[in-house]
């Protein structure tokens, strides 16, 4: 009897221990299946967000992209700052294609190899393009603050679906540059125009010494004068005995 009392009386503390770890659990769950359910719902994911591929996709027969910054011809992008363009796209293929994302990366100009930054990750839900009609998709991404000003390659990505099979175009690939947020003069445009404007007052130095030591030699050099008091007693040595010499001793008396 003493057995039976004490086995229901052991369950149920058994019972009573394993319950808050089976509360946790479940809380635990409920929060995973919500951050879930947010992270579907999000349009535009974040930097370290990959498009799900087996391989590297290749585009489809019959699609065309291009790429336009608007207001923007030069291409200048604020480093920290959202910079906007928009990607045309036509579909002369055979099938509704649907948009599933736009990426972009940045890469060194002289060597793609090596990355700059994995660019945002924008995702598109019910985008579909018909047959034989175009359609533009904004893209908006961000340079890290901490990049250094320069030149660099940016290589723009859009995803699409035709009949369930993934695809990709190539819709930028070319150079773009990247200032400074606040302005569009970079550290190294600042110390270039500052070195230029101290090579420029060192040769005004120079060319103000130059003008100076040639002034000087002028005033240096002695002045010829031709006395005719001098030249008169040196022909009258010359004339000495002459008839020249008679004739104008006459004419000194007769004066």
């Amino acid at each position: 009897m003493a057995i039976r009392v004490w086995l229901p009386a052991l369950l149920l503390a058994f019972l009573l221990a394993a319950s808050p770890f089976t509360q946790v659990a479940r809380a635990q769950s409920e929060e995973d299946a919500a951050a879930a359910e947010v992270v579907e719902d999000l349009g535009i994911v974040s930097d370290d967000t990959q498009v799900s591929s087996d391989g590297p996709l290749s585009p489809a027969p019959g699609v065309e992209t291009l790429c336009v910054f608007p207001k923007n011809a030069g291409k200048i992008v604020p480093a920290g700052e959202e910079t906007e363009l928009l990607v045309g796209l036509q579909n002369e293929g055979e099938s509704t294609l649907n948009v599933v994302a736009v990426h972009s990366t940045l890469h060194l100009p002289y060597d793609h190899s090596m990355y700059g930054q994995n660019l945002t990750v924008q995702n598109f839900f019910n985008a579909s393009v018909p047959v034989s009609v175009q359609a533009t998709f904004p893209y908006t991404f961000v340079v890290s603050k901490f990049l250094q000003p320069g030149a660099y390659d940016l290589v723009g990505y859009i995803v699409y679906e035709i009949d369930q099979h993934p695809y990709q175009n190539v819709f930028y690939n070319g150079t773009i540059e990247v200032v400074e947020a606040g302005g569009l003069l970079s550290v190294e445009s600042v110390f270039l125009i500052t070195l230029g404007i101290a090579l420029l007052g060192l040769f005004g130095l120079w060319a103000y010494g130059q003008v100076q030591q040639l002034s000087k030699k002028t005033k240096k050099s002695p002045k010829v004068e031709i006395g005719t008091g001098t030249t008169d007693s040196n022909m009258d040595e010359w004339l000495e005995g002459t008839s020249f010499a008679l004739r104008s001793k006459s004419k000194k008396k007769q004066t």
